[in-house]
């Protein structure tokens, strides 16, 4: 088999279609990584992003047990899932080896919320609001986990993840509506408007508690105020859409990840 038809092959089963996905993955990688770098949070890093690449195969073995099938695609995804997953484990005892601190715990937080989207990809549903928001409030807590990993304080991994949990409330709310409209579909508005609000509440609150900058804040309220805008203009093609969404969340994450560093 040539390389062009093993990658044909292995594409369908093995790259995720949720071409979101990759910046709300990232994201938190990139702000933990620029308030606390270390070798520990750069192996976090890479093994956020291979599970990120692994849900993909995992979710299609998953799915077609769970159907009762033994398919090629099959056989091939779970073989695919597998290596992954080991390169996976061999990072995370990468990380708890080279670690400053314990950061575990804070996957432990998170992994209810992981486990919430896969039972909806199991069933087909992940395109749903509620596993969708459950998986990427989970996957924000790699940035957490980064910055315990580098030595940082417990209250600044709580405050990075409420931002990086935010931006994702965010976009995702104002994403999904735009694509309805796109589509002519129904939409309500106010539903995006609500996780706006939102958003601006949690960040809100972790400021008030001392755990989240005033750059932070004003990331993710400029960030919630140019989608309140944006949701009420004509739709521009799911290219642009995408793009828009990766330079928002660069500049939220530049803008937060500065002002934790800042005196």
């Amino acid at each position: 088999m040539t390389t062009s038809a093993l990658f044909t092959h292995l594409r369908p089963v093995a790259l995720p279609t949720e071409h979101g996905g990759w910046s709300l993955t990232l994201e938190p990688v990139l702000l933990g990584l620029l308030v606390e770098p270390s070798w520990a949070g750069l192996a976090i890093g890479v093994a956020a992003l291979l599970a990120f690449l692994a849900r993909t195969p995992l979710k299609l073995a998953l799915v077609d047990r769970h159907r009762g099938r033994d398919l090629e695609r099959t056989r091939l995804a779970r073989r695919v899932a597998a290596t992954e997953l080991a390169v996976l484990a061999v990072l995370g005892a990468l990380a708890l080896v080279l670690a400053e601190e314990p950061f575990w715990w804070v996957l432990v937080l998170a992994a209810p919320l992981v486990a919430i989207e896969l039972w909806y990809d199991i069933r087909s549903r992940s395109r749903r609001l509620t596993p969708e928001l459950a998986g990427s409030i989970g996957v924000a807590a790699v940035v957490a986990a980064i910055i315990l990993a580098g030595g940082g304080s417990d209250r600044l991994a709580a405050g990075l993840w409420c931002v990086a949990a935010a931006r994702a409330i965010a976009a995702i709310s104002f994403v999904r509506v735009q694509l309805r409209r796109s589509k002519g579909r129904r939409h309500a508005l106010l539903l995006s408007d609500g996780f706006q609000l939102a958003a601006v509440a949690a960040v809100l609150g972790g400021w008030l508690a001392d755990a989240i900058s005033i750059a932070g804040v004003i990331a993710i309220a400029t960030l919630a105020l140019v989608h309140v805008l944006l949701v009420r203009r004509p739709v521009p093609t799911t290219p642009i859409l995408g793009a828009q969404q990766v330079v928002f969340g660069l500049a939220v994450v530049l803008t937060a990840g500065l002002g934790a560093l800042a005196p």
